[in-house]
C-alpha cells in the first residue's frame, strides 16, 4: 500500500522536529517509534516520552492512502539523513515500512498506531500567553544553564516560569548559582493573577533547540499540571514539575557596597585562560579586587599556577574571593551585552552580576573557599 511519494527534505525536516525527545532505551518500545498520520495531502509527526510530547504538521504530500502507523524514530532519521536529496517512496506491506530512493531500499518494523500513547491536551481553566519566539528564546538562554542536573530535589531540575500581570519571568538554580531574566508582555496576563509552574530540564533544552530566532509568535498556555507551547507548526505538551521552588527574592542580595563594571569579553577571556590550570574537580579561581586592577588566579593539585590580570575603575578596598570559574563562564558565555556589572560584598558573601541600566537580568554565585 502506497502511504506517500516526496522529497527527502520534505520528511526529514518534520521529524527532526519531533524525534530529539525519543529516548535510546524505553522500558516500552513502541516509544521509540514515531507516529506518522496521513489525511490527504496532510502529514502529521507525533513523538512522546509520556512526559513530553511534540507533534508537527505539514502538508503537500503527493498521493498515498489514509493511514496511521508508527515506525522507529532513530532509524528513520538516519535512513533520510543517508539518503541524497531526492524523491523517496514510503510504502506499507504486512507491518512493514518500505523506503525507496533512487536504487536504495530499506525495509523497517512497525507497530500498531492504535498502541501509541498519546498526552491529552489540558481542558478547563488555562492562562494563555503569546510571546515573540526570539524574546523567548533569548530568556532561556539567560537562565537555563543554571538549571540543576539529576539533584534530589527534583525541583531545582527544571525552570521556574512566572506570568505575573505585564511580566514574564523565569529562574533556575542548581543551589550553588541563581540566574533571573524578565522580559515584558505585550498582552498582560489576566489582571491580579500570578501564575507559576516549573518546566522539566527536557523540556527547556528542547524549546532551546527549537524557537527561532525572529518575531513569530509563540502560543504558551498553562493549565493545572501541564504547558502547551505552539510555535509554527510545532505543537509541544509537556507534564509541570510538581514542587515548591525556593523563594528566589531571598536569595539575590541587596546593598552591596563593591560595584564594578566590566568589559565582558575580556573578562571572559581572563577566566578562561585562568581555567586552563584550575583542579579538574572543583575548578576554583582567585580573584583579587584592588586599587585598579582585577587579579585572576588558578592553581591544581600538580602546584601549577595560572595568573591574568585586567585593568579596571576600581578604588575600594581590596577584596579576595573564591568562585567556581564555570560558573562564572557560563553566565559570560549567554550574555551579549558588552559590559556587565558586578556586586561584591566580602569574600564570604554571593556575589551579583546585572547588566548596566538593566533590571530585569541578576545573576547570583555563592563564593567558594580556595
Amino acid at each position: 500500500m502506497l502511504l506517500l511519494n516526496t522529497t527527502r527534505d520534505a520528511l526529514l525536516a518534520p521529524l527532526q522536529s519531533v524525534a530529539g525527545i525519543v529516548e535510546k532505551r524505553h522500558t516500552l518500545p513502541i516509544l521509540s517509534n514515531v507516529l506518522i498520520e496521513k489525511h490527504g495531502d496532510q502529514l502529521t509527526l507525533l513523538a512522546t516520552d509520556i512526559e513530553i510530547q511534540i507533534r508537527t504538521t505539514t502538508g503537500g504530500h503527493i498521493g498515498g492512502e489514509d493511514t496511521a502507523i508508527t515506525v522507529g524514530a532513530r532509524k528513520l532519521q538516519d535512513i533520510l539523513r543517508a539518503l541524497p536529496d531526492t524523491d523517496i517512496n514510503l510504502t506499507l506491506d504486512d507491518k512493514r515500512l518500505t523506503v525507496k530512493a533512487g536504487k536504495s531500499r530499506f525495509q523497517l518494523q512497525t507497530l500498531p498506531a492504535a498502541d501509541y500513547p498519546r498526552m491529552n491536551l489540558p481542558d478547563g481553566d488555562a492562562v494563555r500567553l503569546t510571546v515573540p519566539q526570539r524574546t523567548f528564546k533569548r530568556q532561556l538562554a539567560q537562565v537555563s544553564y543554571s538549571m540543576a542536573q539529576q539533584d534530589i530535589r527534583y525541583y531545582l531540575n527544571g525552570l521556574l516560569l512566572i506570568a505575573d500581570g505585564s511580566e514574564l519571568r523565569m529562574v533556575a538554580t542548581d543551589g550553588h548559582r541563581l540566574a533571573y531574566a524578565a522580559s515584558d508582555l505585550a498582552v498582560p496576563a489576566p489582571e491580579g493573577q500570578r501564575t507559576e509552574a516549573i518546566l522539566p530540564r527536557k523540556t527547556v533544552l528542547e524549546l532551546a533547540r527549537q524557537l527561532a530566532d525572529s518575531d513569530d509568535p509563540l502560543e504558551i498556555i498553562l493549565a493545572g499540571n501541564q504547558a502547551v507551547f505552539r510555535f509554527g507548526p510545532i505543537e509541544l505538551v509537556t507534564k509541570l514539575i510538581d514542587g515548591k521552588f525556593p523563594d528566589y527574592e531571598r536569595v539575590i542580595p541587596q546593598n552591596h557596597p563593591k560595584l564594578v563594571t566590566f568589559e565582558r569579553l575580556p573578562l571572559l577571556a581572563s577566566l578562561q585562560r585562568a581555567a586552563i590550570l584550575t583542579n579538574e574537580k572543583f575548578r576554583g579561581v582567585r580573584l583579587v579586587l584592588g586599587e585598579g586592577a582585577l587579579k585572576v588566579i588558578s592553581s591544581n593539585s600538580e602546584q601549577e599556577e595560572a595568573q591574568d590580570e585586567l585593568e579596571i575603575d576600581y578604588h575600594g578596598d581590596t577584596l579576595d574571593i573564591g568562585f567556581n570559574v564555570t560558573y562564572l563562564l557560563d553566565v559570560l558565555n549567554n550574555l551579549s551585552s558588552e559590559t556587565v556589572e558586578w556586586r561584591f560584598n566580602d569574600g564570604n558573601s554571593s556575589a551579583l552580576i546585572t547588566l548596566p541600566g538593566n533590571e530585569q537580568f541578576k545573576y547570583v554565585v555563592m563564593p567558594m573557599r580556595i
